[in-house]
Order: C-alpha cells, then structure tokens, then sequence
C-alpha cells in the first residue's frame, strides 16, 4: 500500500511533518546501527591484539639449537597451539575489517546518499506547500476585496434609491447618486469575477497538491524509506554472515589445537632425554678386592669411582681421570669448542655450529652473487643507478664470506678432532684429515648424511594446501598429495618429506598433517 493511494487509505497531505519525523528516525536509526557495529570492530581488534601479543609473549622463537626442550612433542604441541591462535587471531581481524568495509562504510556511504535524497522530495513538499498557501492567500484578498466592494455598492443603491425619493434633492443630486450606485455596482461585479476566478485556481491547485504532487512525493518518500529498511536488513544479515565466513578457518584452527595435544607422545619425549644427554662413555668396571691384611699393594681399576673409606683416599693415580657419574665435582667451565661436554653431546653441538655458519655463509653467498647482478644492471644501464654505490657493500659481502669460510675451516676441524675424555668405545671420533675450506659449502658433510638420505621414513604427512616449492630446498605438493616424512620439524617450521619417486625437500610444517610411525 503506498503512502498516497487512495481518500480514505492515504496519509493526508498535511501530515508532511509525520512523514518527516518517521523518515528521520529511520535514518537515525541507520547512524546508530553503525556506531553499532564500528564498536564491535574496536572489540574485535583489540581482542586479535590480546591474543598476538599473548602468543608473542609465550612463543620465545627460539629453535632447537638454543632451546633443547623444543624436540619434545609436549612442547612442539604447546608451539603448535601458540601457532594457531596467532592464525585465530588473524580470522577476527579479518572478521572486523569486512565488517567496517561491508557494512561501516558501505552503509555511511549509503546514508549520505539518503539524507540528499530525502531533502530533495522534502523540498520539494514544503514548496508545493508554499504554492497552495499563496494561492489561498490571494483567494483570500479577492474575497475580502468582494465583500468589501460589494457592501459599498448595497449603500451606494440605498443611497441613490433614498436621494431620488427625496423631494428637496435636485435632479441633479439624483443623477449623480444613481451614477455613483451603478459605479460601485460594476466595481462590485468586477471583484466577484475576480474573486470566482481565484477560487477556481485555489480549487485546482489544491486538487493537484492532494491528488497528485503530495502523493508523488508521499510515494518518493516511502520507496526511500522502504529501500533504507532493506540496506539495514541486509546489513543485519551482513553480520553474521562475516562472522560465518571465517568459521571454518576459526574450526581448522581449533582442529590444529586439538590435533597437537593427540600428537603429544611421552614415550618418544623419554627417547628424546636419553638420546640429549647420552654421554658416549662405558658404565664402570667392578671394583676390585684390597686385602690390606696380607700386605698386598693396592691397586685400583681406571674405572673404579670410590671406596668405603672416601674417594678422595682413591684418587691417587685416577684423580686425572673424568668421573661422569655419581662423583661430586664442580661443573666443567664452558669452552668454546664445547670440551666441557660428553663426547655425544660435544659432536651434535659441534654438528649444529657448523650448520648455523653454513647456512650463514650460504647467505652471505647470495647475497654476494646478487649485488653482482645487481652491479652489472647498473653498468649497462647507468640512469638505474651508479655501480660504485655498490662497492662498499660488495666488499663488505665478500669480507663476511672470507671470515666464515676461515671459521667453517675451524670448526670443521673441530668437528674432526677426536675427544680426550675417556677412550671411545667405538673408535667413532678417529682421526680423519682437516677439509679443504674451499671447496663448495656441505661439501665435507656428504660422508655425514649419506646415511641421513637413505634413511627410513620416519611417518607420512598429507598436504591441507598447495605449496609451489619456488624456493631452493623446498618441494612442490598439491592438496590431498601424501609424502613420506624423512625429517620432523626442528622448530624452524620446515619438516623434510620424500615423494615415492626419490625427490626429496623441505615443506612448511603448517600445511600439512603429520602421522608419525609408531
């Protein structure tokens, strides 16, 4: 039903005010619907704030090298939960900023184009208003004047009736009353059909303002009012539906936080404190029997630790000896090249310094070859830039690589060098020759991890997206694709997979979900 349909179902035309005010708070209510929902973003930013700054807070980056305790899947898990509230926090950041792009701005925008359209149809109104009020005005003057006129005829008759019925009046007296009665006659004739005239148009403007221009514009006004309803309608509907939107991100993330405390395993954790604190030495021998009452000279196993009557009594020949377990000693200063540690310990500490100066220098390498490239554009095309500007850098560069080259030589050779704790049972830390610093990086670790490549599988892993593999050591995988996994996570978040056709590399942990062999 429109605003202007019909006599009696209509809104009349002079309730342009009701009209006004109902379409005023319709706005209003629009201005207040996205303060609304502006407030809800604040929330929701400041609680992806909360939550980041929570995760920052708790996740210390540190990786494996510094921070042993990462190798064990309780707290790989807890890295793993830190990880996905941190991606949680991102879906509520994504929830409001849709809602301040969709709705916020979207609906300011709209408003303004309502509140320009609205004063349009309302002017409109007040200046056909204005229009019927004059015209009733000058109807009103022409009737006044009528009335007026025609009273001064009514006397002017009386009085040339009376005159010309008066015997002392003179003939002229009466001639000139009777003209002055027939003047204000004609007079009076004229504003009647002047004041017929401004009826009629009064009539017909006032039947066009309440048949036609009022219920247009009622009509104008009720189609924008009908049209702010269904923009707020669909601006309700626009709340929830962001929210929906993310949901299933926000369940995947839940999922990953479920799936690292069922991943969590005690017994491989147990494996993981032996295998770190191992010490590479036998278990000591049994002591021998000292018959002081024969006279027999005292002899003392090299593995013996102690007697009844003390261990300092014992030492004697054996106090140059290192005695790991049981003994009370002060702790071993730490060394540089990690002497202080078991021999076990001493080789994955060393095994790990050369990895953090080989990835360096691989570093510090491309870096080099990409100023190089760098160098040879602006030369050929020097309006991109001077060549020389270029020069500090690139030596700066190639004295980085010269220093880590000499210090992989070291530690390369440390690497090599056998351990002086206790005789190694198994002859694995021999002797072997220092490698040539300047052959390629990893080049003197190929005896190392020939093993490493050949290795078993130690689970399988499924890939949740796609991953390029554009990066050097990574590998390409489709959603769905299952590769075997060679190598966990050593908490820089790469896990090392095998496809069945041998390739093999590096994909970010994130994007897959790990079984690993029981």
């Amino acid at each position: 039903m429109d605003w202007g349909q019909t006599h009696t179902e209509r809104l009349r035309p002079d309730q342009c005010d009701i009209i006004e005010k109902h379409t005023q708070s319709g706005l209003e209510l629009v201005e207040k619907y996205v303060k609304f929902v502006k407030e809800r973003t604040e929330i929701e930013q400041n609680y992806a704030k909360q939550l980041r700054n929570l995760s920052k807070k708790y996740n210390q980056k540190r990786s494996s090298k510094d921070e042993p305790e990462c190798r064990f899947s309780s707290y790989q898990a807890f890295l793993d939960i830190l990880t996905e509230m941190n991606d949680y926090a991102g879906q509520r950041e994504l929830i409001a900023e849709n809602l301040m792009m969709n709705i916020c701005i979207d609906l300011t925008k709209y408003l303004q184009e309502l509140k320009q359209e609205r004063k349009t149809y309302l002017m409109e109104a007040k200046k056909a208003q204005q229009s019927l009020e004059s015209t009733y005005k000058q109807l009103d003057s022409s009737k006044k004047r009528f009335e007026r006129e025609w009273r001064e005829a009514e006397r002017a008759a009386q009085y040339a009736e009376k005159t010309d019925q008066d015997i002392n009046a003179t003939k002229a007296d009466v001639e000139k009353a009777k003209q002055q009665a027939h003047m204000r006659a004609h007079i009076a004739e004229e504003c009647k059909n002047d004041y017929a005239a401004q009826l009629q148009k009064y009539n017909k403007e006032q039947n066009q303002f309440y048949f036609n221009d009022m219920p247009l514009i009622f009509n104008k006004l009720q189609d924008l009012d009908e049209r702010r309803v269904r923009k707020l309608a669909q601006g309700y509907i626009l709340f929830s539906e962001t929210e929906k939107h993310v949901m299933p991100i926000i369940g995947k993330c839940l999922e990953g936080i479920t799936k690292a405390g069922t991943n969590v395993n005690e017994k491989n954790d147990s494996v993981i404190v032996i295998e770190q604190n191992k010490s590479g030495f036998e278990r000591p021998g049994d002591l021998e029997f000292e018959d002081y009452s024969q006279g027999i000279n005292r002899a003392s196993s090299d593995s013996s630790l102690g007697t009844p009557k003390g261990p300092m009594d014992l030492l004697g020949k054996n106090k140059s000896k290192n005695f790991w377990l049981f003994s009370k000693r002060s702790k071993p200063a730490v060394t540089e090249d990690f002497a202080h540690l078991p021999p076990e310990q001493r080789r994955k500490r060393l095994q790990q310094k050369l990895d953090e100066i080989c990835k360096e220098l691989q570093k510090e390498v491309d870096q080099s070859e990409a100023l190089g490239k760098m160098k040879d554009v602006y030369e050929k095309n020097p309006q991109m830039g001077d060549p020389a500007s270029l020069a500090s850098q690139i030596n700066q560069t190639s004295q980085n690589i010269e220093r880590l080259r000499g210090e992989q030589s070291l530690w390369c050779t440390l690497y090599r060098k056998p351990v002086h704790f206790l005789s190694s049972p198994d002859g694995a830390y021999s002797d072997e020759s220092t490698p040539d610093p300047s052959q390629a990086i990893y080049a003197e670790f190929d005896d190392d991890f020939e093993d490493e490549e050949l290795a078993a599988p130690i689970g399988k892993c499924t890939a949740m997206y796609n991953f390029p593999g554009a990066s050097e050591g990574t590998i390409a995988m489709q959603e769905g694709e299952v590769l075997a996994v060679v190598e966990e996570d050593k908490g820089d978040g790469w896990t090392r997979v095998r496809r069945s056709n041998g390739d093999e590399g590096y994909i970010p942990t994130s994007y897959v979900t790990i079984t690993l062999n029981k």
